[in-house]
């Protein structure tokens, strides 16, 4: 019996990866590529991945999920800081390619929080915020199960919301946005200042790398130092935590969700900072004690949420046209 199957792609800046996807959220198959440079490139990436799954599957539509300002009705891409799209008509390009195929665009964010509210940890919230915690922060707001997108395809870019007047340096231009402290990057950053204050390596095995490469103190090596017991490392990942109570608490007074969603790579290590992060929101949210807190969750899906999220997006803009 022919399955009601899509394929969601995730256009990352380092990889393509697709999947197919059943109406249950599971994915059936997959293909990947490395992300090229240019748009021809990129584009053929992609239309390499899809016509690899469609040759091997019914499937309906495809839908696209990466990081960048979209123009989800009209499938535009109108700016992604990794890729080389810049007001692109990418979702006709790419249907073109396979005869009309339906292909829609998303934010990666809006893709991963569909995903969760569908089959994930948002699951039944009536006003959900996923806060993606990678290398920078990517984040979605869902009210009554649906994206909000904002006037201009951009909204909710809570990553670069100012905690720090004159800051940590950002790449978007400004100073001591909270993606700077609460990140992959940030994780890294915060473990540097550490280590730089210590006097001497005592336990910590992350000193000791440090000293020897400067290079080797990533975000993924920091996370996996605290769960060794380093202490450099462990303190790190609690400033982390406390940063995310922080935003959380600014989320929480603008749009009031009952849950929060905490996914992107960095929510692997969240058994590390959760607790923290209640602990710390809990503590400074307008109102604290007098109001409902939301609930903070990690998510379920893990790195395949944008493309389940992609391919559950193109099967709901294909039944509703």
């Amino acid at each position: 019996m022919t399955r009601d199957l899509t394929i969601g792609v995730d256009v990352g800046g380092t990889s393509v990866r697709a999947g197919v996807v059943d109406v249950h959220g599971e994915i059936l198959d997959s293909a990947s590529a490395p992300t090229p440079g240019t748009d021809d490139a990129l584009e053929a990436a992609i239309a390499g991945v899809v016509g690899e799954l469609t040759g091997r599957h019914p499937v309906r539509a495809a839908g696209l999920a990466l990081a960048g300002f979209v123009d989800a009705p009209r499938g535009l891409v109108r700016y992604a800081p990794h890729l080389s799209w810049r007001d692109a008509p990418v979702a006709e390009r790419i249907g073109d390619r396979f005869g009309g195929l339906p292909v829609v665009v998303e934010h990666d964010a809006n893709s991963a929080a569909l995903a969760e509210r569908r089959f994930g940890a948002a699951a039944g919230a009536t006003t959900a915020v996923l806060i993606a915690l990678g290398t920078g922060i990517g984040a979605a707001l869902l009210q009554g199960g649906d994206l909000f997108r904002g006037a201009h395809g951009v909204a909710p870019e809570l990553g670069h919301l100012r905690v720090v007047p004159d800051g940590r340096a950002c790449p978007c231009g400004k100073r001591g946005c909270w993606e700077r402290y609460c990140s992959g990057t940030a994780l890294a950053a915060t473990a540097c200042e550490m280590i730089s204050a210590v006097d001497a390596p005592g336990p910590s095995v992350l000193v000791r790398e440090a000293a020897e490469d400067p290079g080797r103190v990533t975000g993924r090596r920091v996370a996996a130092a605290a769960r060794e017991g380093d202490p450099i490392a462990r303190a790190a990942v609690r400033d982390l935590g406390r940063w995310l109570g922080e935003g959380l608490a600014l989320v929480a007074d603008v749009f009031d969700p009952d849950l929060v969603v905490i996914g992107g790579g960095v929510s692997s290590s969240a058994p590390q900072f959760l607790d923290e992060a209640r602990e710390h929101y809990a503590r400074v949210v307008t109102g604290a004690g007098n109001r409902p807190p939301a609930r903070i969750r990690a998510a379920q899906l893990g790195a395949t949420a944008a493309v389940v999220g992609a391919a559950t997006l193109a099967r709901e803009t294909l039944a509703a046209r």
